[in-house]
């Protein structure tokens, strides 16, 4: 992924609460991200009628648009349409989908976004990328951080609590980018940027400690504000890497190969796991595959459907998928039967935990 726009802006309005969306007229009355309010409010066709049931007595003169959402050409419609419009802010309400298509819709024409989450899938929500299917591969986009991130635990204690679930494992996973990013600096000699690995590791550590499942709002509450962190994580390094290192190209790898085995969390969070056995870490491996199996998330490649062979595939193909970067997986390069051996030994050693 190319280098995003550096930047140490950060959202000027950040709020985790129930009855947000309710709200989302006060917000937007901040005249620094909607000056003369002309909205565009992205929804996505789940929750869509309900949400601007919700939001149409604060926002009277907001234009609301329906997108299915997570592919470049839904995006690029959307942008579109703004563009033929007066708009001077854009609001995307819903899961990753509709956020990314907004984000990057509102990116093309530089206007303010607004990031409202009705679920905790992944770390999209406040970040500057969007996670987008062009051609049936997923490719990760750099836009504009949102002006405004708001997290409704109403919407989201209603949505599937497996799409919530697997937020958990993305912000796992920063702990293993994390590693890697240590790694290059070593290595390559990367400059590792102080101030983004710790807004990174921050989130991770509190999620990782944290009791409780997704039905205590506490423990909710924290997810989100890990996956904000995570966001302004990529915001502050000006690329992706304080969030995604070899347990991301397992996934993208996985979905470029094996579309639909599960989702971006799920696999992040499996390939985080299998990259810090990798290294030898056996205090983190632990500690991250108790916090897995607390949240009943996969592990193992067998936990997401894949084979033995399959996830051999997996882990060869992965760098490609980032060729910039330099992760556990590049420094061992594995072949095949390497990857066969390991994968036995890390299913022993995860039997044992």
């Amino acid at each position: 992924m190319p280098l995003l726009a550096r930047s140490v802006q950060t959202p000027l309005h950040i709020e985790v609460r129930r009855g947000a969306v309710a709200d989302l007229g006060k917000i937007l009355a901040d005249g620094r991200i909607s000056a003369g309010g002309d909205v565009a409010v992205v929804v996505g066709p789940g929750l869509g009628e309900q949400i601007v049931d919700l939001i149409r007595p604060s926002l009277n003169s907001a234009e609301v648009f329906v997108t299915s959402g997570g592919t470049l050409d839904a995006a690029l419609d959307l942008a579109a349409k703004l563009r033929s419009g007066h708009y001077d802010a854009v609001v995307g309400i819903g899961g990753g989908k509709t956020v990314d298509t907004a984000k990057y819709a509102a990116s093309r024409w530089g206007l303010p976004m607004v990031s409202v989450a009705t679920s905790l899938a992944n770390d999209g929500i406040a970040s500057p990328v969007a996670s987008l299917v062009n051609d049936g591969i997923k490719g990760s986009y750099g836009v504009h951080i949102p002006f405004g991130v708001i997290v409704d635990l109403d919407f989201v204690e209603s949505g599937p609590e497996r799409v919530n679930r697997a937020g958990i494992g993305d912000v796992v996973s920063n702990i293993s980018a994390l590693a890697d990013w240590e790694l290059g600096r070593q290595i390559r000699g990367e400059t590792v940027d102080g101030l983004a690995a710790s807004l990174s590791r921050m989130g991770a550590e509190a999620v990782l400690a944290m009791p409780g499942d997704m039905t205590d709002d506490a423990f909710v509450t924290t997810l989100a504000d890990a996956l904000i962190s995570s966001g302004l994580a990529m915001a502050v390094a000006g690329t992706s890497i304080p969030c995604s290192g070899g347990c991301h190209e397992i996934m993208h790898a996985t979905d470029a190969l094996f579309p639909g085995t599960a989702s971006h969390g799920e696999l992040a969070g499996m390939g985080a796991l299998f990259c810090t056995f990798l290294r030898g870490d056996e205090r983190r491996l632990k500690q991250m595959s108790d916090c897995l199996a607390r949240h009943q998330l996969p592990r193992t490649p067998s936990d997401v459907g894949l084979k033995v062979e399959q996830f051999v595939q997996v882990v060869e193909f992965a760098p490609r998928t980032r060729p910039d970067r330099y992760t556990i997986l590049e420094h061992l390069a594995l072949t095949p039967e390497q990857i066969r051996q390991k994968l036995a030994e890390y299913d022993d050693v995860l039997a044992k935990i």
